[in-house]
């Protein structure tokens, strides 16, 4: 016998198949990620009670009409079968859509005929045990088409005539009894407030916007996705639950089949990231000579300030026996965050006028400041060498905002390659990757968190020279984004300098230790916008 919620899950697809709704338009009817939608359906999670709430509320429907079966479900929403108990929209609303709750109607130990004798809506008979195994989950009668795997007649006209067809004629037609409508008492009862808006979207997401409601059809409140257009973020997602079909639901195995498919399914969602955008960026520009590495091992010529710092003080003391209370932090996806760049568009063009615009981005060829503060690493990094250096933009740019905050003297800029630029050429991408990584964490669902780790990751130290990517070539935007990186961590540092704590080391993109309370600096968590703490450790002392 088949079971509550798998009946839900029937009437589900049914509602949706007949208002022609797909799983993200439910999700953000329901305030819920496509993500989570999809594990309910699949019977990965359980629908809650709530959940048949927002879903009645979602199709205009009672929750006892909800939970009758998708025919039951599918013809009240159709009119052609009379609700068990009308839905709340059903009464009439006051200008402002409140919605008055309907009075306690005992339920007839029969169900309501119809009002005219032109409409019938008996249940269907109890078919033969020889009837064709394809059954129209929407009427329950026999079929020979399926809609997404489910069988299921073309129209509401074709359950109504095969419903007509499988009942058989009444031996004399029954007076018509008069229609029942609902009757509201002399005092009705207080109206419960009117439904909130979906909460189910991140409060703290960056510039959501919110889907207006349908024209047409019962008024539906939908709440704001939290990062980024659904369609992004469904083929994410829709990628790793195809490889998990494929693998049987082999864990092990589909993350093998998809870290091995990251390189190209990151530049396949980067494509469709850009449709509509409104420009081109070139994928395989002639590469400058500074941007070609000296041998096959070898590297180019871009310095890209990778810190690798200790602060001479602390372990100076630490040696005389001063003992600290030092801990390791670790920056949440800090290639991921490194997305927000500034990029060149085209080719590299010559520039020697010695001013940098900060609309174009490149590569530039500077002679940097001294750098004098002991308690701050120096955003080159261990640069030993004196006089010139290239630099991609992003270190660039921390060099000028040093100097902006009066730290050093700005960098004197000999000779710049750059195109025009932009800061949102990933965004789009960047903000689905996002979604689909805090939906992945919250979830449990490391598959997923490895997965997008690997393509973002991938993506970042492929852009190069490297054969393992051949939809691009760009060595300027690989530079550029792991400068990013490290420049996101330097500034990570500089804050906690500047909240009067201690740096301690500063290595690689994402490692920082610090010595007083960071969480008056800091946000703890795995978000983006947040750190964890890697560990605690005691430094110096007499032991």
């Amino acid at each position: 016998m088949m079971g509550v919620e798998e009946l839900l899950r029937l009437t589900v697809v049914a509602l949706m198949s007949r208002s022609g709704e797909r799983q993200n338009d439910l999700a953000d009817g329901l305030g819920l990620s496509q993500a989570q939608v999809s594990r309910k359906q699949g019977g990965r999670q359980h629908w809650s009670l709530e959940d048949v709430d927002g879903l009645a509320r979602h199709f205009g429907l009672h929750y006892l009409d909800l939970l009758a079966g998708p025919t039951h479900a599918v013809g009240v929403l159709h009119g052609s079968i009379p609700a068990l108990r009308p839905a709340d929209l059903a009464t009439p609303a006051p200008p402002a859509a409140a919605q008055l709750p309907l009075p306690a109607v005992q339920l007839p130990a029969q169900p309501p005929q119809p009002s005219t004798p032109q409409a019938p809506a008996p249940r269907p008979p109890v078919q033969p045990a020889d009837a064709p195994a394809l059954r129209c989950v929407l009427c329950g009668q026999p079929c020979g088409e399926e809609v997404d795997g489910y069988a299921q007649h073309l129209s509401a006209e074709e359950c109504t005539a095969a419903i007509a067809a499988a009942t058989p004629a009444p031996e004399a037609p029954a007076p018509a009894p008069a229609p029942v409508p609902p009757q509201l008492p002399a005092a009705p009862p207080t109206p419960e407030p009117a439904p909130a808006p979906s909460a189910g979207a991140d409060p703290a997401a960056p510039e959501a916007e919110s889907v207006p409601a349908p024209a047409a059809g019962p008024s539906v409140v939908r709440g704001p996705r939290t990062y980024a257009s659904g369609s992004l973020v469904d083929q994410i997602t829709g990628r790793v639950h195809e490889v998990l079909e494929e693998c049987s639901g082999d864990l092990e195995a589909a993350q093998g089949v998809l870290l091995k498919s990251a390189i190209p399914d990151v530049m396949t969602f980067f494509k469709a990231s850009r449709v509509g955008g409104r420009y081109e960026h070139s994928e395989f520009p002639p590469t400058a000579d500074v941007l070609k590495k000296r041998s096959q091992k070898g590297a180019d010529e871009i310095w890209e300030g990778r810190p690798k710092w200790r602060n001479p003080h602390v372990f100076q003391a630490a040696k005389q026996g001063e003992e600290f209370e030092v801990t390791a932090l670790d920056m949440n996806a800090a290639y991921l965050s490194a997305f927000k760049s500034w990029l060149p568009i085209g080719q590299l063009r010559e520039d020697t006028s010695g001013v940098h615009d900060r609309k174009k981005a490149g590569v530039h060829l500077i002679t940097p400041a001294s750098w004098e503060h002991t308690d701050l690493p120096n955003p080159l990094g261990n640069r030993m060498e004196p006089g010139e250096l290239w630099v991609s933009e992003s270190t660039l740019r921390l060099l000028l905002d040093c100097a902006r905050d009066n730290l050093a003297d700005a960098p004197t800029i000999h000779r710049s390659l750059v195109s025009g630029g932009t800061e949102v050429l990933l965004e789009k991408l960047r903000r689905a990757l996002a979604e689909v990584r805090k939906t992945a964490l919250a979830e449990g669902d490391e598959l997923t968190v490895n997965y997008v780790k690997s393509m973002y990751s991938k993506l970042v130290s492929t852009l190069g020279e490297s054969t393992a990517n051949r939809d691009m070539r760009r060595p300027d935007w690989m530079h550029i984004m792991r400068a990013k990186a490290f420049a996101n961590l330097w500034m990570k540092a500089n804050k906690i300098h500047k909240a009067g704590l201690q740096v301690v080391e500063i290595s690689g993109t994402d490692e920082l230790h610090v010595i007083g309370d960071w969480r008056q600096v800091f946000a703890e968590g795995r978000d983006l916008n947040q750190v964890k703490e890697k560990n605690t450790y005691v430094l110096g002392g007499k032991g």
